[in-house]
């Protein structure tokens, strides 16, 4: 009996591609953090009666409590780098800030305190989630297999256990348990994590399967070729611990200089305490000259040079659907001269559509009707494909007559009884007869000349109608690799595990004209490796877990976040919350405007610091008028950084990269 398919449930969707399960670290659970959230808490606590003129013992002991809480773990490593004969910020910032509070200036000592254990906590969090997407991954590959012995018999064993030359059975819906080639069956596998294509790929005797990905249908008997320790999967979690190990050092710009300032200011401050003595100076003279000198030199501006554009930046791109991790990153983006780009879930929304119906000569079927008769048979059907032409029949309204007889073949397709007709839908290949009409072999050309995967759609045997079917572009890809290319002076490059002919339809409606098709994890990262090794700063965006350890390897990687894997979002520097393609060059010019604010702010402090330290040196600097002119620094680096927090700043933004 017909039925409007709008009033009819949609059949259960296999889903998006496998994700990892969560396995997080809780943030409290990390020292830092919760040292952290002391420090800040106990800060906002005493700000109030500090402002308000409460005692001094009330906001005295709750500053002091700030100290202790945010300032013991950093001093602590401070003087343990001390020890290694190394002097690095966080014991200079100790000092100054401690410097600050012996002179009268506790509130700023105090926020020195936290800001710099929340940079601590920051980046503790950031190592946490990248070491628990790692362990998750882990999960993707089955814990059980199921083994065939000699005599025919299954037995369950662990997956670990598996060896080379063992035959496993992989049953429909089951994950394969080890790399291997197919012996008997036929099965269409879901290998996207691996490989990125957005389609099932069709198996048979001969064929390779990975661990890790789904046997859609059919049961497939799996001769071992690799150990479990050596599989794809397993070689994706070595090279995200690798890459996430040998990246360079996350370090912002003022603390690539941070030895030589602090060993100077120190060797300073040591000489304009004791030079003076030595020519007979009182000790409160020097020792008040050595004070003020500490505290107008020290790196309080410098570092307030730093943050304020770039958490600005952060913030602006937040609002903006664009997740950066952290100040290191901003800064990192503005850097990039190579964007390499992954395809399925990248460029293009991930999910197959129907673009093109075409009924054949002779049929006289129009083409709802060819679309109906298809969706009608392929409605009982959970492929992926199938989806795709009962979404496109959902959309036109069409009416469908029920299926019966309904039966599926692994990689020719699906055969029903539509109103008393056979209809087949499927592989043209397998479909169409070898000498099939020259017209229908044309227009199947046609479709997959055009980057399509082609479907026939048969009645009674005889061909009626050709579907294509094709991974949507996103609507901003091409805007987005043409902006891309004005800000890095190079086109993006297209790195993907999709075939050949498919990357290359693709690459060439977005402007893109260097492809890498079929490539499998490893060799992403091999590429990015390549580009860095001739001196590039390589971008690479992508949303699965094959593309994971090209994001660890880059200098910098954004992922999708709508469709992106656990391990993709975590290893990733930002995240596309989105998935608007066009805020990416607008999020790279943000982090170059940063920089420039950044350099433009280090001047101005460096300006101030230079006229302080000569006053002080050359003549009597009275410290009022040196905090005074050290504080008045500090504020102005810090809302000129802040500018960048203003709507237009994004707007402005944009509009430079369109």
């Amino acid at each position: 009996m017909p039925s409007v398919l709008d009033r009819r449930p949609a059949p259960a969707a296999a889903g998006p591609r496998p994700a990892l399960p969560r396995r997080r670290t809780r943030v409290l659970a990390l020292p830092e953090a919760r040292w952290a959230l002391a420090a800040l808490v106990l800060f906002l606590i005493a700000l109030p009666p500090y402002l308000l003129g409460a005692p001094g013992w009330l906001w005295g002991t709750l500053f002091a409590a700030t100290y202790v809480a945010g300032g013991w773990e950093p001093g602590w490593e401070g003087l343990k780098a001390l020890k290694d004969k190394t002097l690095d910020v966080d014991l200079l910032m100790g000092v100054a800030a401690r410097g600050a509070a012996a002179i009268g200036q506790v509130l700023d000592g105090a926020l020195l305190i936290v800001i710099f254990a929340t940079s601590g906590a920051l980046e503790a969090i950031a190592t946490a989630r990248t070491a628990d997407s790692v362990r998750g991954l882990l999960d993707l590959a089955p814990s059980t297999a199921t083994r065939l012995l000699p005599d025919g018999t299954e037995e369950s064993v662990d997956a670990a256990q598996l060896t080379v030359g063992d035959t496993i059975l992989v049953r429909p819906g089951e994950r394969v348990g080890a790399d291997g080639q197919v012996l008997d069956g036929a099965g269409e596998v879901d290998q996207a994590t691996i490989t990125g294509e957005p389609l099932p790929v069709a198996k048979q005797s001969g064929d390779e399967v990975f661990a890790g990905t789904v046997n859609g249908t059919g049961a497939l008997r799996v001769r071992v070729e690799r150990d479990p320790a050596d599989s794809v999967i397993a070689r994706i979690v070595k090279m995200v611990e690798e890459a996430s190990g040998t990246k360079a050092p996350t370090q912002l710009f003022i603390e690539k200089i941070e030895q030589r300032y602090s060993i100077g200011m120190v060797i300073a401050t040591l000489a304009v305490f004791t030079i003076p003595l030595a020519f007979g100076d009182e000790l409160r003279s020097a020792l008040l000259r050595a004070m003020t000198f500490m505290i107008v030199a020290s790196p309080c501006a410098v570092v307030l040079s730093t943050m304020p554009p770039l958490l600005s930046a952060i913030a602006n791109a937040g609002r903006h659907g664009v997740l950066v991790k952290s100040a290191v990153v901003m800064e990192r983006l503005g850097q990039i001269d190579a964007v390499a780009f992954d395809k399925t879930g990248t460029l293009t929304e991930g999910t197959p559509r129907v673009t093109d119906i075409r009924p054949l000569p002779g049929s006289a079927l129009a083409e709802d009707e060819v679309l109906a008769l298809a969706a009608s048979a392929e409605h009982p059907s959970e492929h992926p494909l199938a989806r795709a032409v009962v979404d496109a029949a959902r959309e036109r309204a069409l009416v469908l007559a029920d299926a019966g007889d309904f039966t599926s073949v692994p990689g020719q397709g699906v055969t029903a009884t539509i109103a008393g007709h056979t209809v087949r839908v499927g592989s043209p290949a397998r479909l169409l007869p070898a000498d099939a009409d020259p017209a229908h072999q044309k227009v199947v050309r046609e479709l997959e000349d055009a980057g399509r995967t082609a479907v026939a759609v048969l009645r009674d045997g005889a061909p009626v109608g050709v579907l294509g079917i094709a991974d949507r572009l996103r609507p901003d890809a091409a805007a987005t690799v043409a902006a891309l290319t004005r800000l890095t002076g190079r086109t993006p490059v297209l790195l993907t595990g999709d075939n050949e002919r498919a990357a290359r339809h693709l690459a060439a409606e977005v402007g893109i004209t260097d492809v890498r098709a079929g490539l499998l994890p490893q060799d992403k990262v091999t590429a990015v490796r390549e580009w860095q090794e001739q001196g590039r700063t390589v971008l690479v965006v992508g949303d699965g877990v094959n593309d994971a350890p090209a994001l660890a390897a880059a200098h910098s990687g954004i992922a999708m976040g709508r469709a992106g894997s656990d391990l993709a979002l975590e290893t990733a520097d930002a995240v596309v919350v989105r998935d608007e393609l066009a805020t990416l060059p607008t999020v790279v010019n943000l982090s170059r405007t940063a920089r420039r604010l950044v350099v433009q702010n280090l001047a101005i402090a460096g300006v101030f610091i230079a006229a302080l330290v000569a006053w002080d040196l050359i003549g009597t600097l009275p410290l009022p008028l040196g905090v005074a002119g050290h504080e008045g620094s500090t504020v102005i680096v810090g809302l000129n950084g802040l500018r960048l927090l203003r709507e237009a700043a994004w707007t402005n933004t944009a509009k430079d990269t369109a």
